[in-house]
């Protein structure tokens, strides 16, 4: 099988020489085998046809190949001394390419120790958003627990076209649209500046947890006041930047969305990397940090409802002309918002097991190569809260990052006991 990289993989791919990977890390109490291990990961490659793919560069645009003969998922043990280990590996991830010819699109970092192991699941972003890479993480733990397990194994769509309903029919209209915004895009960037204006790769992530007493608080406060946590973090964020950035923050927070809430096709354990976008921003005619959450929440519902996706991942494939310049793009702009706000919500994942359980897990890191490498990653396990704020130095500081983390976090516990009137 060959098929060419969509829109959105292909931003996410980068080039062949720009690694952008996802790190996901969970830590392990308990006995490992390493003969489950590795037999686990057989059947998880065996399952998913990305990890059995490689990317060829040889033609104009990337596409994915198919090699049944690809080597098995790659495990790299080190010996693990403490509970910070796994930043350090992160960052050493981050930089690595995966561009060995017979390795698949995947490895695994096993910090290991006596009492407690760390599992670092490695994925370049372009194969994974954050449900396939929780939903591998999910299987890895249930097969090293229970070998016997079958994975149902599935077929990679060939084409966006698969992704479509069968009575999806694009019409002269909407394929003129598509010529002409190509067109327009073509024409956009042709006047924009896309020189590398970030050349280092001084990334670096700030990692908390909430307690479960706060967690739990905030939770019963979002729905006391009729919003979300999500919302929450956002208005949070949103006024931590202007604390910090004064007039040189945005006052816009962009959040993925995952796309399998509209396409039927893409179920939670098939691998897919394209998330659609919502931006957001705070009502300034408000004074109050809830009726801004409760509008914010309300903001997102209608901006998810009138979201589009098939046209959206039809309309998609007229700019892959614009590919390299829109990369070139990302790579040199600040853009005009604040912060990436990617949120995982309660990760659905068991805890307990057999002969070992989930400790913990951390939000997912990684390095973007863009010049606004601001992203919050935030997820919930076991009733806590974790956060991943990621960045590069040459864009923000580190001590900007912690002083906006700490504006954000004052924030959110002080609004626990306001009462606010609807």
């Amino acid at each position: 099988m060959k098929r060419r990289l969509i829109l959105g993989e292909r931003i996410m791919h980068v080039d062949a020489k720009t690694p952008l990977n996802c790190v996901f890390t969970a830590k392990i109490a308990g006995y490992i085998d390493d003969i489950k291990l590795n037999a686990a990961l057989i059947k998880i490659q065996q399952k998913h046809p990305l990890l059995r793919m490689k990317i060829d560069h040889s033609g104009k645009e990337p596409y994915f190949v198919l090699n049944e003969q690809m080597a098995k998922i790659p495990v790299r043990v080190v010996t693990r001394t403490g509970d910070y280990d796994w930043q350090k590996e992160s960052k050493k991830e981050w930089y690595k390419l995966f561009d060995q010819e017979n390795l698949p699109l995947a490895r695994l970092v096993w910090l290991k120790g006596d009492t407690f192991s760390d599992f670092l699941l490695v994925l370049p972003h372009c194969i994974c958003d954050g449900t396939t890479i929780l939903n591998l993480m999910r299987e890895l733990m249930s097969l090293i627990d229970d070998p016997e397990q079958k994975l149902d194994v599935y077929e990679s769509f060939s084409s966006v076209r698969d992704l479509l309903p069968a009575d999806f029919s694009q019409s002269r209209l909407s394929h003129f649209k598509g010529k002409m915004f190509s067109a327009i895009s073509r024409l956009f960037f042709l006047f924009k500046s896309t020189r590398y204006k970030n050349i280092e790769q001084n990334n670096y992530v700030l990692s908390w947890k909430v307690s479960e007493t706060q967690t739990l608080a905030l939770l019963r406060k979002c729905k006391a006041e009729k919003t979300s946590i999500h919302a929450a973090i956002c208005v949070a964020f949103i006024e931590a930047f202007k604390t910090v950035k004064a007039e040189k923050a945005h006052g816009k927070v962009i959040s993925p969305i995952d796309i399998r809430r509209f396409v039927p096709a893409i179920k939670t354990d098939t691998m897919f990397a394209f998330a659609p976008i919502a931006e957001l921003k705070i009502d300034q005619s408000l004074e109050h940090f809830w009726p801004k959450a409760r509008k914010l929440k309300v903001d997102l519902e209608e901006k998810i409802a009138d979201m589009k996706i098939y046209d959206l991942l039809n309309m998609s494939e007229y700019f892959h002309s614009s590919v390299n310049k829109m990369v070139g793009f990302l790579k040199s702009t600040p853009g005009t918002h604040d912060v990436t706000l990617s949120n995982m919500g309660r990760l659905d994942i068991t805890a307990d097991y057999r002969e070992f359980k989930i400790e913990t897990i951390y939000s997912p890191t990684v390095a973007f190569p863009w010049r606004n490498a601001n992203t919050l990653v935030v997820s919930s396990f076991n009733n806590q809260l974790d956060f991943s704020f990621l960045s590069n130095a040459s864009f923000l500081s580190e001590f900007e990052a912690w002083q906006i983390k700490t504006e954000a976090m004052i924030l959110l516990t002080n609004h626990l006991n306001e009462i606010v009137h609807a």
